[in-house]
């Protein structure tokens, strides 16, 4: 079974005869306790493209130390990496390989680089012999494999890793103390990036790819933010395997913006190529969906249900709801699992780099952006005027309902389409899409109340069946009608304030 940790740590370049200042000097370091020499030895592994080189991902077998075993590393933000360890195994285990899967799919994976550690280790320790973070100075020597007699390079460096639940303060304290004795930060992120970048057969460090240019035309800009969007859903995969928070709304964002741009920009790319992609997003996003509509959901009865007065919650409200979450929450649960894991999916995230690598671009995408990007934006705008309109005409209940619902839908795409375009189109664009996501805030809210009203219904008639009272059900029933009412005579004011003449003027420019 593998195990998950949070690693917090700092490198630093460091030479042989390099000696370690008097780090009790550092805030909060009251000793430092020398813990031996150990002996490491690991083998990092790839594809032959260096796949997870280029993602910032490394995946090693280790021997020696106390961690022997698989180690998956995912970057978090700078100096911070998810790290999820399995026991020690011939072969790849199945739950790490499941986490590569986006990235790796059908390619090989290989031994690419041998590191031989020879870690110097010690702790520092508190006033009351907490372990406040392990410092170790490294020997490294690495070979690129898988020649026996491939290119090698050896350094030194210095690593402090912080200890679980400390202040990240103290990495601070300790780096001012290895700076005056003129420590530097290392260059690379990590071991196995140098090893890749001091043994490559070629200048250019493996995994990277080419340097992307700065957009020029409109097709520029709109195939950069495709590419961001698909990059997101590969990135996210691993998140959402491990049931990280928001992780499967992060990635359902992102099968909707890719969706959304290929509409909105159809004078770019080719619909012909785009549609039959689009069709396999919208798939995906209905299988992530159901993850997503349910933790919405979930959050928002027991958020009402938290709020009843203890006198009128009547009945086993509060264990019928659990029930309900638990069943649902597993269902929905496995039925994300089950597209990851489908060659449907592998088959989307093939066509996504068929179409990067090869854009369907047609004549419009060679234009500026500032004359191309704003009619495709104001068209999305006028799409969603539309259906405001036809919602305010709509007299209260299902019609009303589902005209909102619609419009919605176009609010978010008219968001997401001056995202698209904020890089080019600037300041304006960001307003816009401001103005956008607040319309969308309200009508998304009203859906919520749309959706929690049948489901309350459904407890409701559970509860009579079973011979309990439904009168908690009723009650928070009529608190979301309240609601939905609320955000429709809220929407004019927030619609008043995002369709005004200047605010389009201005994306025009």
């Amino acid at each position: 079974m593998a195990d998950s940790k949070r690693e917090i740590e700092r490198k630093y370049e460091a030479a042989t005869e390099t000696r370690l200042p008097d780090l009790t000097k550092a805030a909060g370091v009251s000793a430092v306790i020398h813990r031996g020499v150990s002996e490491l030895d690991a083998v990092y592994y790839d594809t032959p493209d260096f796949r997870l080189a280029a993602g910032s991902l490394t995946l090693r077998r280790r021997t020696g130390g106390s961690d022997a075993g698989w180690h998956l590393k995912f970057p978090v933000a700078p100096g911070v990496r998810d790290e999820i360890q399995a026991p020690p195994a011939d072969t790849l285990p199945g739950e790490l390989a499941a986490l590569l899967r986006s990235r790796v799919r059908d390619a090989e994976i290989v031994p690419v680089v041998r590191i031989l550690t020879t870690r110097d280790v010690h702790h520092l320790v508190d006033d009351e012999g907490g372990l406040l973070a392990e410092l170790s100075v490294d020997e490294v020597c690495a070979q690129r494999l898988p020649e026996s007699g491939g290119p090698t390079a050896a350094w030194t460096e210095i690593e402090v890793e912080l200890a679980d639940d400390r202040d990240p303060a103290l990495l601070d304290a300790v780096e001012k103390r290895l700076r005056k004795k003129g420590v530097r930060p290392a260059a690379s992120a990590s071991k196995l990036a140098r090893a890749l970048e001091e043994t490559a057969p070629v200048s250019a460090p493996p995994g990277k790819g080419e340097r992307q240019t700065a957009p020029v035309t409109a097709g520029d800009h709109v195939l950069a933010y495709v590419r961001r969007q698909a990059e997101a859903i590969v990135t996210l995969d691993p998140a959402v395997r491990r049931d990280l928070p928001d992780s499967v709304h992060r990635m359902r964002v992102a099968t909707r913006r890719l969706r959304s741009a290929f509409k909105t920009y159809r004078a770019v790319l080719d619909r012909s190529v785009t549609d039959p992609v689009g069709d396999e997003l919208k798939w995906l996003a209905t299988e992530l969906g159901a993850g997503r509509d349910h933790e919405v959901l979930d959050k928002r009865l027991h958020t009402r249900l938290g709020g009843v007065p203890q006198t009128l919650l009547l009945g086993p409200a509060a264990a019928r709801l659990r029930m309900w979450s638990i069943a649902h929450g597993v269902e929905t649960r496995e039925r994300v699992l089950a597209a990851l894991d489908g060659a449907r999916y592998l088959a989307l995230l093939e066509s996504l780099d068929a179409l990067l690598a090869d854009p369907p671009l047609r004549k419009a995408a060679g234009r500026a952006p500032g004359t191309e990007l704003p009619r495709a934006v104001l068209k999305d705008y006028e799409r969603l005027a539309a259906r405001v309109a036809h919602a305010f005409e709509q007299p209260p209940g299902h019609d009303r309902d589902v005209a909102t619902h619609e419009a919605r839908k176009a609010a978010k795409r008219a968001r997401y389409a001056a995202e698209a375009a904020r890089p080019a189109l600037g300041k304006p664009a960001k307003k816009f899409a401001k103005r956008m996501k607040a319309v969308q805030s309200v009508l998304g809210d009203h859906q919520d109340s749309v959706v929690a009203r049948d489901t309350l219904r459904t407890l409701a008639v559970q509860a009579h069946a079973a011979g309990e009272t439904a009168f908690t059900w009723g009650l928070l029933y009529g608190e979301e009608e309240a609601s939905a009412a609320g955000r429709e005579r809220e929407l004019p004011r927030v619609w008043a304030r995002a369709s005004r003449p200047r605010l389009r003027r201005a994306l025009k420019g």
